[in-house]
């Protein structure tokens, strides 16, 4: 999948400590804040073709985050409601 750019994003995550700019693009993202005051931050990425067809047939969508662990995450669909952990 690829990022894409989403009209709500309003900041750009660049490349973390210690990992050359030539080795991670920018991520374009949307800074939010849950009705709970828990904040969040969201990306919109674009399966490609081969990707929707393996989806759609059952494939599993794989996070991948760079480091020895990450914040609790959730992974959705623009426009189909989801309720944060």
């Amino acid at each position: 999948m690829r990022p894409t750019q989403h009209p709500s994003n309003n900041d750009v995550l660049g490349a973390p400590p210690g990992v050359p700019i030539e080795q991670c693009r920018p991520l374009y993202i949307t800074r939010v804040m849950f009705d709970s005051g828990i904040p969040a931050v969201w990306s919109y990425w674009e399966p490609s073709p081969e990707e929707r067809a393996a989806i759609a047939a059952g494939a599993p969508v794989r996070f991948s985050c760079w480091g020895m662990s990450h914040p609790p995450v959730s992974i959705g669909v623009d426009g189909v409601e989801d309720r944060p952990w």
